[in-house]
Parts: structure tokens; C-alpha cells; sequence
């Protein structure tokens, strides 16, 4: 093995990875702007596969000496196209739409944890006390409802005497 490859191999991929990188990061960039604000939605699981899906389809793009732009590009139009498909299916199909995305949980209501709820969503008693004080409340009764959202994220709800305030963790 040749030590030296590990750290420069020639000039030849530098300039690929210079030209094949720029071009394909414009078109990633041109391509989401027009399929809409949708497409990199943090909304459920199958949006955060279809992201890291683009990253990974980028880097090939990048590093692979294999995959030729118009590959690659044709594999960002793709992960597009499947994307709006689910997105449209979703919206005109609410069956569709609970087999790709998850609904959201309530966890906690009135103060009071909701434990099978919770098994549900593998979320400890001690991680919904975090949740709450990190929202600012002291205590579970001062929550007035919880609901782990479906991007994951969690919304508390304060209860009445403080005007029913929401916070997103």
C-alpha cells in the first residue's frame, strides 16, 4: 500500500469533486426550491429517511469517481418525485397516510401521565418530567396536556392558570 494515495491521489479528483459537486449541489438546491418546503419537512420518520437519503445520494455524487453526474441527478429527481407521490397520496388518502406517518401521542393530560400511551411511545416517566421542566414547569400538574408530535418533537401545554401557554422541545 502506498501511504501517499491515503492523502493525495492527483489533481484530476479534486477538480471532479470541484465541478460534479458544485453542479450537483445547485441542482439539489434548484430541485427543493421547486418541489416546495414539503420535501425537507421534518414531519415524520419517512421525511427524515427521504433527508438522509438526499445526503447520502450528494455524497456518492461527491466522493464516487463511479457515479456520473447525470446518475446522480436522475437519483435526487427520483427521491423527489417519490417524495411528492407520498406527500400527494398522504394528503388524498388518510389510510395511505397512517402507514407512512406516525400520529401524534398524547402523553400526559391534566397533569396526569398516561401510561399506556407512553409505553406506546417508549417514553419513560422520568423522560416526561424532563420534558415538562424543560418547558418551564416544575412539576407534571403544572402541564396541562403533553403530546409527542410526530417529527418526534414533544409540545407541552400549560394548564389554565397560566393562559394554556404551548411550548415545542
Amino acid at each position: 500500500m502506498d501511504w501517499s494515495d491515503m492523502f493525495f491521489q492527483g489533481w484530476n479528483g479534486i477538480i471532479r469533486t470541484l465541478v460534479v459537486g458544485t453542479l450537483a449541489y445547485a441542482f439539489l438546491v434548484v430541485s427543493l426550491r421547486v418541489s416546495g418546503k414539503r420535501t425537507l419537512a421534518k414531519l415524520n420518520a419517512f421525511d427524515l429517511v427521504v433527508t438522509v437519503a438526499f445526503g447520502s445520494t450528494l455524497a456518492s455524487i461527491l466522493l464516487s469517481e463511479d457515479v456520473a453526474l447525470a446518475e446522480g441527478v436522475t437519483a435526487l429527481i427520483l427521491l423527489i418525485a417519490l417524495q411528492y407521490g407520498v406527500t400527494t397520496l398522504s394528503v388524498h388518502s388518510r389510510k395511505f397516510a397512517r402507514v407512512v406517518r406516525a400520529e401524534p401521542a398524547l402523553l400526559l393530560r391534566d397533569g396526569e401521565p398516561l401510561p399506556d400511551a407512553m409505553r406506546r411511545a417508549r417514553v419513560t416517566h422520568e423522560e416526561l418530567e424532563a420534558v415538562v421542566r424543560t418547558a418551564g414547569h416544575p412539576d407534571l400538574m403544572d402541564a396541562s396536556a403533553v403530546i409527542l408530535e410526530s417529527d418526534g418533537s414533544f409540545s407541552v401545554i400549560g394548564t389554565s392558570t397560566e393562559g394554556a401557554q404551548a411550548t415545542r422541545m
